[in-house]
């Protein structure tokens, strides 16, 4: 069960990066205690304890005030260009890449560290400006703290040259569909649990006869609060479902939107339902968006989503579209050989506990292609691309079953192709890359 612990350690760590406030509130205060340290320095200096370097900047109280207050003055001002560069590349984002992109934009760490950074010596430089004063051995100037001021000021000029450079990659569209390909292929791996399937004791009735009592007898649990299901705490479901000697049969899955009043679970023996539903707010969360954590088919639909909009007569961008679909296939390989993501779940004893709803990989090959496919009708490039995507997958694609399902995919791409391309010549070259997927098979292209 270790992996399902990293997916919801996963998940919070989610939920603190995609924000605004948290690296700048850890740099300001960062600030404080370097100032905290700077200021008692100058304190004992002051006091005749202790000697500053040559180096260190002097002068008198209102040469101090002049640079401190220019200082703060300067980043104050540089923050409001951040600020509105930041707010310009997530319109940009909205617009170009969809609204659901948004987030991938708040999580990015460098415009969290530039913000941070100026408003990190921005605060320094104002409670370093309120430390000149007086005192009983003449005026204090904290000449430490002064030249550290400027040290950060010089520091947050190199900061700003890297964010103009950031920004200016980071709204690239091969770089935010290679991002989402690339969280996108961190969570399949971290769902990957065919390593540890079936281990342990095995106890109990079966999985088999678990659905027909469900089925059967099974109490309903209602759902308390609409919103979309962002992450199943399996640890503390598991736990629940033990204590009560009973059986969690999990309706929904991570990315599912659930109304208030509909059967979120049924639970078996009918008895503990009524304690089950009053702790399963704890094994659950939920909340107005979907996230990729225990969602990998959200990661999918991101790529779709921005190959839709590259399709859309007002952009017609077929080449942003080819990309997402490159990684599309890509990912498609990687859960097309081992991948078992864990639907069942034993207590110590060996008994099932929870079964949970996954994904699975018929759906996710009609996650990755149906609406490109739909929107691309008429597009030989793009049908093209699909079947040489759909190629790689099968090559590394050992089951027979999930085979069958690629060939289906192929399949209605041949359909679409000779219904919708006009141009004899753009029909044939589609037909040769389905007779190479075909030929991966051990199949012939049907004769007319």
């Amino acid at each position: 069960m270790a992996g399902y612990g990293y997916l919801e350690s996963d998940w919070r760590r989610e939920a603190l990066r995609t924000n605004f406030w948290l690296t700048p509130t850890l740099l300001i205060l960062c600030a404080l205690v370097l100032f905290g340290i700077t200021f008692n320095i100058d304190h004992a200096v002051y006091a005749g304890r202790l000697e500053l370097p040559a180096w260190i900047l002097s002068g008198t109280a209102d040469a101090a005030r002049i640079i401190l207050a220019t200082i703060a003055g300067a980043i104050i001002t540089v923050v409001g260009v951040v600020f509105s560069i930041t707010i310009v590349a997530l319109t940009m984002a909205s617009t170009q890449f969809g609204p659901r992109m948004l987030r991938n934009f708040l999580r990015d760490l460098g415009t969290q560290l530039t913000l941070g950074a100026f408003v990190a010596t921005f605060c320094y430089a104002v409670i370093t400006l309120v430390s000149v004063g007086g005192g009983p051995q003449g005026a204090f100037v904290p000449h430490l703290s002064v030249t550290t001021a400027l040290v950060l000021t010089l520091v947050d000029v190199g900061v700003l040259i890297y964010f103009l450079n950031h920004v200016a990659s980071m709204i690239q569209l091969p770089v935010v569909i290679a991002g989402v390909a690339t969280t996108l292929a961190d969570e399949i791996a971290a769902q990957d649990t065919s390593g540890d399937r079936d281990s342990g004791p095995q106890r109990g009735p079966s999985y088999e006869d678990l659905m027909v009592r469900l089925e059967s007898a099974g109490a309903e649990i209602r759902t308390p609060h609409s919103g979309y299901l962002q992450v199943l705490r399996h640890e503390s479901l598991l736990k629940m479902a033990a204590a009560n000697d009973a059986v969690l049969y999990l309706l929904y899955r991570p990315g599912h939107f659930m109304v208030t009043g509909q059967a979120m679970a049924k639970v078996w023996p009918p008895g503990a339902a009524a304690n089950i539903e009053r702790n399963l707010g704890r094994g659950q969360v939920t909340g107005p968006y979907r996230t990729l954590a225990q969602d990998i088919s959200f990661g999918f639909d991101q790529l779709v989503e921005i190959a839709l909009r590259a399709l859309s007569p007002a952009v017609n961008d077929t080449f942003t579209a080819l990309t997402c679909i490159d990684w599309l296939g890509e990912c498609l390989c990687r859960i097309s050989t081992s991948w078992r993501p864990q639907r069942v779940r034993r207590d110590a004893g060996g008994h099932i506990r929870v079964i949970a709803l996954e994904p699975d990989f018929d759906r996710l090959v009609g996650r990755s292609f149906e609406k490109i496919r739909q929107a691309s009708e008429g597009m030989p490039a793009v049908m093209i691309r699909q079947l040489d995507a759909l190629a790689k997958v099968i090559d590394q694609t050992p089951d027979p079953r999930r085979r069958a399902t690629l060939r289906a995919e192929a399949d209605r791409i041949q359909r679409a192709n000779l219904r919708s391309v006009p141009e004899l010549s753009d029909q044939q070259d589609v037909t040769r890359r389905y007779a190479a997927v075909l030929w991966l098979l051990g199949d012939e292209l049907p004769s007319a």
